[in-house]
Formats: structure tokens, sequence, C-alpha cells
């Protein structure tokens, strides 16, 4: 990709061939065009600026030519080139030819040298603060280990973190501890095992999966968890057969120990969300609705905007505890508070509340609520059901009570039971209200029985799904097939069959859940799949088309957040939300999809990612070590699809 201030080159300029990465940028253009589009859309077109374009044409502050438009628009016409205006709008799409009508004396060119030149990603359920938080602290990314390889890695993180200075009181917090990780396999975590280590520092590790805590004895005692301390509302306190606490702590017991843990500085905690944003950016994300907002999280985002560390667009997911849930008026009335407080924040669009109705699905944790009862890992029914936080008729209330107010509803729902019971609310609610377009989600969908898949297009219901656990692995295979059956194991993350039932697919990360990998998750959508499973899980029945997997993660999303009008889409008159790659997406292999760069991201026709800066660049080597980390890592726990963080404070973002 090349720009110039000249007029357009010759259409014959030579393109790369279908699908091979082309990444020659020329930073001064690139940032040239930033300052023309972003300073432009401030001030507005100078009346000199449009002379030099054809007669009665304002001349465009960019024009993208030799480029592979993806509209994302249904039977949309092809285009070579996009221009964009000096109001941050995209004024049309076209060939090169009939753009170049809109070239003037500044107007700035790039050329794409063939490749993809689409929407920016919409991200429709993604903790980006909890990703800052966690990067702060040492992470063991999932790793099964033996109990000698876990103390010996611990070790490490010891002395990394103070070493014998630290000693006795500094808090030793290790992210992404796989749960059921222990080598060999059945190996059931104890405090005993991190007594071991050679401190006194209290010490936990924080599941990947969100729902898990492990701490050593020492921690246990800062927290006063004893064999007498009971169970709280939503969590509960592992024991061992002497009733004495092993140290695990699940859900929303983990705030027992949580709450005693030093938090990082301000600062900190700012700098490590600005860089995590730039990382998005990098992705080629431009909106993100953060699915788990408390107070805590909005200050954050006032400051970051504030100080112009806040590239995308944000819907913030109010998260509404299972307490505020038996309260529709109370709870109204505490989202209203909160977008009142925070409505002014530029970059924010308040409108969505988060609900949690069950937890994860896979073996030890099975705390997904399901219709029919887990089985024993032999084939014989237990008398587990899963757990279910919310009641169908209490979240039909809540529905409608925040549906005629003009919000929308997200609730995890990752088992059968959970999806039907946020399906059954939303219905309650359409009949209590009448509204026909509240613009409803449910997020994960995990499980979905066959019976409720039209319902999702009968309600109107947004599908969001985090497509890049659907792959054949250890953990979507050996950690749930013997524990839920063939039968019902066949409808995992059902994407095709929801899609054939009229169901509007959105597409989330839930990163920090996963590492963010935008376009492993896209390939994986089409594939089954992706760059680390094992093989396919149901491509035949469930794998989408390429188009169908764009869609999903740019219109689809954009419809969920209520933002079709807006974004999403590269059509005359949307917000210049783009993103161009280092080849196209829409024809190579698909199995190239999952190696894709972005060279470039503009949000409403500002420069947020330039590849070619020494800010992108810094960024863009930070997303290749962690996608070449992810690949020699090997399959990830897909159980960490449920890495929640709010109902279960478990994202490191200490949602209030």
């Amino acid at each position: 990709m090349t720009s110039s201030r000249s007029p357009l080159p010759p259409l014959s300029s030579p393109s790369s061939p279908s699908g091979s990465p082309s990444s020659a940028v020329s930073r001064r253009g690139l940032l040239a065009a930033a300052g023309a589009v972003g300073a432009a859309g401030l001030l507005g077109a100078s009346a000199g600026s449009a002379s030099a374009a054809s007669p009665g044409r304002a001349s465009a502050a960019l024009v993208i030519r030799n480029a592979r438009v993806f509209s994302g628009v249904e039977h949309g016409r092809p285009a070579q080139a996009v221009a964009v205006g000096r109001d941050g709008k995209i004024l049309a799409t076209g060939t090169d030819a009939a753009l170049r009508r809109y070239v003037g004396r500044d107007t700035e060119v790039v050329d794409a040298r063939g490749n993809t030149v689409m929407s920016g990603i919409h991200d429709g359920h993604v903790h980006p603060l909890g990703a800052g938080d966690r990067s702060l602290r040492p992470s063991l990314d999932g790793a099964e280990t033996t109990e000698a390889g876990l103390r010996t890695a611990l070790t490490g993180f010891l002395a990394a973190t103070g070493g014998a200075g630290a000693e006795p009181d500094r808090w030793l917090v290790v992210e992404d501890w796989n749960p059921v990780g222990l080598l060999p396999a059945g190996t059931l975590p104890h405090h005993r095992m991190l007594d071991a280590l050679a401190t006194r520092r209290p010490v936990i590790l924080v599941g990947g999966d969100g729902h898990n805590l492990w701490a050593n004895r020492r921690a246990l005692d800062i927290a006063g968890i004893t064999a007498a301390t009971p169970d709280p509302v939503g969590g509960r306190i592992v024991r061992g057969p002497d009733g004495q606490p092993t140290g695990v702590l699940k859900d929303d017991a983990q705030e027992l120990v949580k709450r005693h843990v030093p938090q990082p500085s301000r600062a900190e905690l700012l700098a490590a969300c600005a860089e995590v944003l730039e990382l998005a950016a990098a992705s080629g994300v431009t909106t993100m609705m953060d699915a788990l907002v408390g107070r805590h999280e909005l200050e954050l985002y006032q400051e970051l905007a504030g100080s112009g560390r806040l590239p995308q667009r944000i819907v913030p997911a109010i998260r509404l505890d299972v307490e505020r849930t038996k309260d529709p008026a109370g709870a109204l009335a505490y989202a209203r508070g909160l977008r009142r407080e925070f409505e002014g924040v530029r970059g924010l669009r308040f409108g969505t509340v988060k609900v949690f109705l069950d937890g994860v699905i896979e073996y030890p944790a099975q705390t997904a609520a399901l219709l029919e009862p887990y089985l024993d890992g032999a084939g014989r029914p237990t008398d587990n059901r899963g757990e279910l936080y919310v009641s169908a008729q209490d979240y039909g209330r809540l529905t409608a009570a925040f549906n005629s107010a003009g919000w929308q509803m997200h609730a995890h729902g990752l088992g059968d039971r959970a999806v039907r019971t946020a399906l059954d609310g939303y219905a309650y609610a359409r009949r209590a209200t009448g509204l026909r377009d509240p613009r409803n989600a449910v997020a994960h969908l995990q499980l979905v029985d066959p019976a409720d898949l039209r319902r999702f297009a009968e309600l109107g219901v947004a599908a969001c799904m985090q497509l890049q656990w659907a792959a054949r692995d250890t953990w979507t295979v050996e950690a749930l097939l013997p524990w839920i059956g063939p039968r019902r194991h066949r409808w995992m993350y059902p994407a095709r069959s929801l899609e054939a039932a009229g169901a509007r697919l959105a597409g989330g990360s839930d990163w920090p859940v996963d590492d963010l990998q935008v376009w492993n998750q896209l390939r994986t959508a089409v594939d089954r799949q992706g760059a680390a499973g094992t093989g396919e899980l149901y491509r035949e029945l469930e794998g989408l088309s390429r188009t169908s997997a764009l869609r999903m993660h740019t219109a689809g999303t954009a419809w969920q957040l209520r933002q079709e009008g807006l974004t999403g889409t590269v059509e005359e008159g949307r917000a210049a939300d783009l993103v161009v790659l280092d080849r196209d997406v829409t024809r190579c292999p698909v199995a190239d999809i999952s190696a894709t760069e972005v060279r470039m991201t503009l949000v409403g026709g500002r420069m947020v990612h330039d590849a070619d800066s020494s800010a992108g660049r810094a960024a863009a080597a930070r997303t290749a070590s962690a996608r070449a980390a992810r690949a020699a890592a090997g399959p990830r726990p897909a159980s960490y699809a449920a890495v929640h963080g709010g109902r279960h404070r478990a994202c490191g973002c200490g949602a209030k």
C-alpha cells in the first residue's frame, strides 16, 4: 500500500496477487492522511480544497484506491475505492475511475495494492479494561503443568515481583491459571501445594475461566476463611472431606479473598488500559461493547477519553448483579443514574445492561444451566443441571422495565437452559410492552436446544457468539463430550443453524478471556478449526460462509449495538470506521486469514492505527508476538469462554 499527494496513478498500476499479503506503506503519507481527515473533520472543509476536485464536488480528505472493498451490504455492488470526507464520513464508493472526481489538491491518496478495505471490526462482547488490568500481573497462560512445574513457574514469579524484599506481605497474584490443568489429569488443587513454596507471601492464582481462584493458606488466613465460613450467595468455598477449605474458591466466593488484594495505582492502570486499546486498534477493532461495566470502568473511560487515549467507540453494558435483577425499578434507576453522570464522555454510548444467567459448562465447573442433567463421564445422568442465577419470570419483568425505557438487555447464556430462560424473558417482555425491536441479545450460546433456534428471529434477538472457541480440541471434546453426550454435543456453537433459522449473528471476542486474535476468530467461524484446533468442530453442519463471518463481525454486531445506521458497512453516509488489510481476506485461503495484519485503522475518519508509524509498529509487534505465543501454546481451553468477570469479579476490572 502506498500513498501520494498527486492525482490517482494510472489504473494499470500493478496489484498484489489475490490473497498475497502486501504490507508496504508510506508512513509519511498515512500520517498526513490522519491529519487531513482528523483536522478537517473537526474544522470542516474549506472552499479552496474543493476547487481542485470535479466541479460541484467537495474534495475528499482521503481516497483509498486499488482495493477490494468488502462493503458488508447484502447484494452490494463491487467497489475498488472509497472516498472519505472531511466530516469523517464516507463520501462514496465505486471504481477507481469514478472516484477520481473526489481528488483535490490536498486529498491523500492511498494505494491498497488489491487488498481488502472493509468496515472496522465490531466486538460485541469484550472486557478491554479487564485486559489492561490483567496485563499488570504475571500469567500462566492457561498452561497444563505438573505440581513441580507449577512450583518452578511460581518461584520465578516470586523472584520477579520483589524477591526477598517483598516478604512477607506483598501479594503474588497470577493470572490465567488453568483450573483443570494440573497433571497428571485429575489432580485437584489444594492450598498445601502453594504452601510448599519458599515464601510467606499471600499467593493467589486466578482461573482463566473466571470462575475459580486458588489461594494459599496465608491468603485464606488474611481473608478469614475457615471451616466455619459460610458460602456467599452465588459462590462456593471448596472443602475437603475433613470440611476444611482447600483453597479453591468458586464464582462470587472469590471476592472473599480478592477484596484484600492491593490495587495498582491509577496511573499504572490507565497506562495499561491505553496500551491494550492501542492493541485493539492495531487489530482493526473500531467499536466495542464492554460487557461488564460499573462506576469503576466508567471513571476509567472518562479519564482515557479526557486524555485522548480512547480510540474506539464504546458501548458500555452496565452490569446488574443478581439482587438488582429482582428489583426492576431500582435496577433501572441505577442504570439511569450512571448514564446521567457519564453520558457526556466522548466515545461512550449508553443503552445496554448485562445480566449473568449461568456459569460455565466444562468439567469440573459445570455451572452452566442445562435443560437435561450433566452426565457422570460414563454416560449416566447425574442430578446436576448447573446453576440458573435468574429465573425466567424475574428476567422477563426486568427486560420489560428496561425495554420500555429504551434500553436493551445483554444476557450471558452458555447452557441451553440459560438460553431458553433469556428467550422466555424476552418473549414475556414483548407481550408486556408490545415493543417489536428492543434489540435484546444473548451472548456465548455454547449450547442451544434446536427447539429454540427459530425463536431468535421471531423475537428479534441478536445471537452474539464467540466462535474462536468453535474448534475441536481437548476442551471441546474430552472436557465436554463425556459430560453431555453426543446428541447435545452436536449443538455446540450452532452458528449456521441459527443463521438458517433467520437469527441475526453478531460476534465478540470476550477478551481477555481469550487472547485478542480477531482474524483467527473470523477464520474459525468458517473452518471450525482455527490456528490452534486439532480438528474441525462440526464444520459441515455449523461452519459459516466467509461472507457471513465477515458480516457477523461488522454489520451484524453494529445491528446488535443499534448503530447500523452509523457504522458496520462501507457505504455513502456511514462513518468512516475502516480498516485496510495486508491481504484480500475475501479470496485468500481460509487458513491464511488468521495471520492477517491491519495496515491502517480509521474511526470516524480519524487515524487510530498506522502500521508504519512508530506506535503502530510497536502495537503490531505486540500483536504478532501474542499470535506467535498463542500458536506455540497449542489449543486453549474452551472453558475460557466464560471469564465473565462481572458477576464473578474475575476479569480483574474491579466492577462495582
